[in-house]
């Protein structure tokens, strides 16, 4: 009968109830003499407010338990279990296990993998640091020989002080130069390079190119031509400047490493919306264990040689920053004693 009534209908049953008490009570007082009555009233309303308190108390925590159970219901029903889960199974505990595991085993992995390319860029900090120091100590060396032997009094002898001048100016060169192309890799490698992209003719910039290091060319006597049937003219979409600088630092390397009357050759390939461009020379090529590496800093494949030309060991590696900045690919391939090619692509318009 009370199982669906609220406390507040429970209170007015017992009101009433309280009430027709009262009336009996009052009835029975003009019935009997007023000491029964009396007696008979106070017994009747101690029992009454017993059995008032409890089923207050019990039908009032009947309630609020039943709202929480139905709210607990609800919640479980919302998120239910496996169809195939069984009271007592182990099968949701084993799952729940197999899932911490993983994640356990992910993190892990994900920790391992941190940890090794901080140790690789550790590795990677002291090797440039060491590169850096080696190739900035060598010029300033000879500065410093170059002048220290002058004022020793060699700058008072015509046959010397002219020569160690040229020298340690031509040092003071390789300095600037090297301080350059690391404030270039480091704008590369920053974002800070930007570029301004135009539409251009890629083969008249290989022209004026050739024209600038045509004297250098000659010293060896090296010739610098196009591949036959290369006459297509091609216009791209790129930094003009940064290209330049990548087809001098290309071009300079074929002359520099190429046989004494050898060839250095500019190729075209129309690739649909690329065009690829090679730069080949028949010197000494590269061995296949140096492949991987000439595009990293200051590395270099003969390194006595290399330095003794008067290079930096970054031009290939500012050359790879380039191309990649314009989001493009630069390839080379080489055979020991045939010579090596370099290839780069562009945007065609």
């Amino acid at each position: 009968m009370f199982k669906n009534q609220t406390p507040r209908q429970l209170t007015f049953y017992i009101a009433l109830t309280a009430a027709l008490v009262s009336f009996l009570g009052t009835t029975l007082f003009k019935l009997t003499d007023a000491v029964e009555a009396s007696w008979l009233i106070l017994v009747v309303s101690f029992f009454l407010t017993l059995i008032t308190v409890f089923i207050t108390v019990f039908f009032t925590l009947r309630y609020y338990i039943f709202r929480r159970i139905k709210l607990i219901y609800k919640v479980i029903h919302h998120h239910k279990l496996p169809s195939d889960f069984k009271a007592g199974s182990i099968d949701m505990s084993r799952n729940i296990m197999e899932d911490v595991e993983k994640e356990i085993d992910a993190w892990a992995a994900r920790h391992e993998v941190e940890e090794d390319e901080l140790e690789r860029l550790a590795a990677y900090r002291r090797r440039f640091i060491g590169d850096v120091s080696h190739e900035l100590k060598t010029p300033i060396f000879n500065i410093q020989g170059f002048i220290y032997t002058l004022l020793d009094g060699g700058i008072n002898d015509p046959e010397i002080n002219i020569q160690y001048l040229q020298r340690a100016a031509k040092n003071a060169d390789r300095l600037q130069t090297i301080v350059e192309d690391l404030e270039i890799i480091n704008k590369l490698e920053s974002g800070q390079y930007v570029l301004e992209l135009t539409e251009f003719d890629i083969r008249e910039l290989v022209e004026d190119v050739f024209a600038d290091l045509e004297m250098r060319a000659g010293r060896k006597k090296v010739k610098l031509i196009f591949k036959e049937g290369a006459d297509q003219h091609f216009r791209v979409r790129a930094d003009k400047d940064s290209i330049r600088q990548v087809l001098i630092n290309l071009v300079h390397n074929s002359i520099k490493y190429g046989n004494e009357n050898g060839v250095t050759k500019v190729s075209f390939y129309d690739m649909d919306g690329y065009v690829l461009l090679e730069v080949s020379d028949n010197g000494i090529g590269i061995q296949p264990e140096h492949l991987n590496h000439v595009f990293d800093r200051f590395y270099r494949v003969d390194k006595s040689r290399s330095r003794d030309a008067g290079g930096t060991g970054l031009g290939l590696s500012i050359v790879k920053h380039i191309i990649e900045s314009h989001k493009q690919t630069i390839n080379v391939r080489s055979t020991p004693g045939q010579g090596s090619t370099f290839g780069i692509t562009l945007e065609k318009v």
